[in-house]
C-alpha cells in the first residue's frame, strides 16, 4: 500500500517562502510562526535558489554572538545545494532519500515548478494513515 502512495499526496502544497533579501532575523520568526523546519528560498521569477532551515538559523545565531552584529540577508547564510524531488515520484524512494541524509525537507517539483515541500514528519503521517486503513 505504501509503495503505491507519491509525494504529491502528502506534501506541504501552501508554501512559506522567502526571498534573498529577506532579513535573517525575520526569516528566522517566520519559521517560527509557521512552526516550520525550512523554507524555500525564491527569486521574483518564482525559482528556487535555496532553502533556509533552522540549520542555517544556527549560522545566524553562532555569528551574532560571536561577531556582535544580528544583520544579514538570508542569501549569505542560506543553503544553496539542495536536493529536490519529483511530486510523483514513490514516498518510498523519498525515505529512502532521507535516510542517510540530514536535510529535514526537501523542496517538491513539478515539470520544473517549485510545488511543494516534503519532510520526515510527512513520510510519517503516510505511515500512520496506511496502518490506520489495513
Amino acid at each position: 500500500m505504501l509503495t503505491k502512495i507519491t509525494v504529491a499526496d502528502y506534501m506541504t502544497k501552501r508554501l512559506v517562502t522567502l526571498t534573498p533579501d529577506t532579513n535573517v532575523i525575520q526569516a528566522i520568526e517566520k519559521l517560527l510562526a509557521h512552526k516550520i523546519t525550512c523554507a524555500p528560498v525564491i527569486n521574483q521569477q518564482g525559482h528556487l535558489l535555496g532553502m533556509f532551515s533552522e540549520k542555517d538559523g544556527m549560522k545566524v545565531f553562532l555569528e551574532t554572538v560571536y561577531n556582535q552584529g544580528m544583520s544579514g540577508k538570508v542569501s549569505e547564510f542560506m543553503t544553496t545545494d539542495t536536493v529536490s524531488v519529483d511530486a510523483e515520484s514513490s514516498i518510498v524512494d523519498l525515505a529512502e532519500k532521507f535516510q542517510p541524509s540530514s536535510v529535514r525537507s526537501f523542496p517538491v517539483f513539478q515539470n520544473s515548478e517549485l510545488v511543494g515541500i516534503i519532510s520526515r514528519t510527512d513520510i510519517l503521517k503516510a505511515l500512520v494513515a496506511a496502518a490506520a486503513h489495513s
